[in-house]
């Protein structure tokens, strides 16, 4: 099935909910139920629910993205930062920014900078969303059966989906 929701993510931040995502009135999140788009809890938390159900849940951390994990806190030598020239980019390697990464088998990743000093720049590599308890609240606006293709493909195709 083919089902598109309207949500509000909350996580607590110091005691207090806040939200942290949610979907446009005029953008609906789309998804192919089953297709292992979005993390399973979510999707069972919407079966069996039809057009107009409203339903609020909690996926703990380790159902949703996973606890936080102090390995994935890493000591990158400056060096690694420093163009020809010997500069750092003090706009783009700054605390609290996102960077983008590549290891040396050429796999992507995205971390948080965390703090700079002389020798090196500590990154986290945990999703943002380790750690936190996630609380929904999710409206169903539609559902209807996939088609052939988007069932053959695994992914929506069309309004809020893919498009070949």
């Amino acid at each position: 099935m083919v089902v598109s929701v309207h949500y509000e993510l909350k996580i607590d931040k110091e005691g207090e909910l806040v939200t942290a995502d949610k979907s446009q009135p005029e953008q609906p999140l789309v998804y192919l139920h089953g297709a292992g788009m979005l993390l399973p809890e979510f999707e069972a938390n919407l079966i069996g629910k039809t057009v107009g159900d409203a339903v609020s849940f909690k996926i703990a951390a380790e159902n949703g993205y996973g606890v936080r994990n102090e390995q994935e806190i890493v000591n990158i030598p400056i060096e690694s930062f420093k163009d020809n020239d010997g500069n750092i980019d003090t706009n783009a390697i700054r605390v609290g920014n996102i960077l983008p990464m590549m290891d040396n088998q050429g796999n992507q990743f995205q971390g948080i900078v965390c703090e700079v000093n002389s020798e090196a720049v500590i990154m986290d590599f945990n999703h943002p969303m380790a750690g936190k308890e996630l609380n929904f609240t999710v409206s169903v606006v539609e559902v209807r059966p996939a088609t052939k293709d988007e069932l053959e493909h695994g992914h929506v195709h069309g309004a809020g989906g893919h498009h070949h």
